[in-house]
């Protein structure tokens, strides 16, 4: 994977520094990002999202025209912080009424997370994949989705060692699942690496980063935010219990319209995975991990419910950007200068 094309001052600063071609100046930086202005919605923003992203990778694969030394160089990591700071404030403004609402409803912790799975509004993405959506249009969200599944439930593991006892068994035995569960051919990013590939995308790691938008990114990015800090340990947790608990009548839906648009079975059957694994994987997430830690110290009980309303406020926030586009008869992708346009793949993959 190549450093992506900068959208901005911000990811061309950070990108400018790990390609060799700038001298990091980590106050001038830090300041900028403290000071950008109220015009850069900082939950959505691309230059912003791309450059906290950017940063995040450095501690999965390697950037082929980088060095792998950055990943711990302590001035990126204080631009790092600096980003986090304002995108932690952010999803902390944004959220604050469901997490305050949670914290006062009665009910178990597992009740109360699976109540505010509810009350957070979605949107009707899935839904119009089922039925409406266009074969291009299921090729961009599949696109969109790469950018997470190949390196699905590699995030969450950073947190096991920060976990005791049954949780930590819990968090383990759902990651054994998510990897296949000792199959290598069923490790679920294998898995959805096969349906790219039978429908004529790359399965390239990063392949589309420059082509998919900051709320794209932002779903990412706000996982990072939570399982690489140890003392966001229980928003991470949450944050995978909405993830789970949101997951498998979305899955089937999406299944059917890719069997509907006829696309290779290797493509739903993916989806298909999900559907029975994610219902058991919620229960985990909630009952056993959640729940757990929140009875083992009741003073994480905010950030549990700060996870799961972050995770389920940026996935809408990215559903909306997608949908929004489709229904303007516009690409949900950025404009692509490399890769062909997606008529003509969709087109390659109908005949």
């Amino acid at each position: 994977m190549h450093l992506p094309r900068p959208r901005g001052p911000l990811s061309a600063a950070v990108v400018g520094v790990m390609s060799g071609r700038a001298v990091l100046d980590e106050a001038a930086l830090a300041a900028e990002i403290e000071a950008l202005p109220e015009t850069v919605d900082v939950l959505v923003d691309d230059d912003f999202h791309l450059a906290l992203w950017t940063l995040y990778e450095l501690h999965y694969r390697p950037f082929d025209d980088a060095s792998q030394d950055w990943e711990w160089e302590p001035g990126l990591i204080g631009v790092r912080r600096a980003l986090e700071e304002r995108l932690l404030a952010e999803v902390r403004f944004a959220t604050s009424e469901w997490v305050h609402a949670s914290m006062a409803a009665r009910g178990d912790v597992a009740e109360r997370l699976f109540a505010l799975t509810e009350m957070v509004p979605g949107t009707a993405l899935t839904s119009y994949l089922h039925r409406e959506a266009t074969l291009g249009q299921l090729l961009e969200y599949l696109q969109h989705k790469s950018i997470y599944h190949l390196k699905e439930s590699d995030p969450q593991s950073f947190v096991l060692p920060r976990l005791q006892g049954p949780m930590k068994v819990a968090l383990a035995e759902l990651q054994y699942d998510e990897y296949g569960s000792g199959r290598p051919q069923q490790l679920h990013q294998t898995l959805f690496a096969a349906g790219l590939e039978a429908c004529g995308l790359s399965s390239e790691y990063g392949a589309y980063l420059d082509l998919v938008p900051g709320p794209t990114l932002a779903v990412t990015n706000v996982m990072n935010l939570f399982a690489l800090r140890r003392t966001l340990a229980a928003a991470a947790m949450g944050h995978l219990g909405a993830f789970e608990a949101t997951s498998s009548e979305p899955c089937r839906r999406v299944a059917q319209g890719c069997r509907r648009l006829g696309l290779p079975d290797t493509v739903a059957s993916y989806f298909d995975e999900h559907i029975e694994a994610d219902a058991v994987h919620e229960q985990l997430a909630f009952r056993d991990i959640c729940g757990g830690m929140a009875a083992e110290d009741p003073q994480v009980l905010g950030d549990l419910f700060l996870g799961a309303a972050a995770y389920l406020y940026s996935e809408s926030l990215a559903g909306t950007a997608l949908l929004d586009a489709w229904r303007d008869g516009r690409s949900s992708l950025l404009p692509d200068q490399e890769s062909g346009n997606q008529s003509d793949l969709a087109a390659a993959v109908a005949s």
